[in-house]
């Protein structure tokens, strides 16, 4: 659990049924090593899916990685409210559908539901959206939920840093997804 500096800093973190749910787990590896915020983790049903189809896990593991787990269809969960206090929201990965479920309001799921307030409240939503190629819908999407003030993070793999293991292009991404937080972090190499 995080320590109670910690908790005054919370991160909801939703995990959506794109293929790549290896940068949710090491976003949520990062975030327990860091401890200086609270992690508000949210799997929805498709998120559970890829994570027992690509990583060959449980999705209780990647859950266990949070330090508070929310039920996808609990609509009434306090990250639900704009009244619960947030950093704001990243969703890694980000799916299609949860892209166009986010760019038209449609709450139909806890992961949805929360980003719809992290927009509302005007706080900080990243979505990384995993993908390609892109259709003229997706384009038009992250378009209505960049208008909205959101920001599309795809996990694009770079080579400044001289990456030499899938670790590291992993650990990249999550340190850019960290600094849209203003989270202070390591977690790559940095051009110099």
């Amino acid at each position: 659990m995080a320590s109670t500096a910690a908790r005054e800093r919370r991160l909801v973190v939703g995990v959506s049924g794109s293929s790549a749910p290896q940068l949710a787990v090491k976003f949520l590896e990062i975030a327990r090593e860091l401890g200086t915020f609270e992690t508000h983790v949210v799997l929805s049903a498709g998120a559970r899916r890829s994570i027992e189809l690509e990583l060959r896990r449980d999705p209780a593991e990647v859950e266990a990685l949070g330090d508070v787990v929310y039920d996808a269809r609990d609509l009434g969960a306090a990250i639900s409210s704009g009244s619960f206090e947030t950093l704001g929201m990243v969703i890694v990965p980000c799916s299609m559908r949860t892209l166009a479920a986010v760019a038209t309001g449609n709450s139909d799921n806890l992961v949805a539901r929360a980003a719809d307030v992290t927009l509302k409240e005007r706080r900080r939503l990243v979505l990384v959206a995993r993908e390609t190629p892109l259709s003229y819908i997706h384009i038009e999407n992250m378009r209505t939920v960049t208008l909205a003030g959101g920001t599309i993070l795809p996990p694009v793999l770079a080579f400044y840093h001289r990456p030499e293991t899938i670790d590291d292009l992993l650990r990249q991404t999550c340190g850019k997804i960290l600094d849209q937080f203003g989270i202070e972090n390591k977690t790559f190499r940095r051009w110099s």
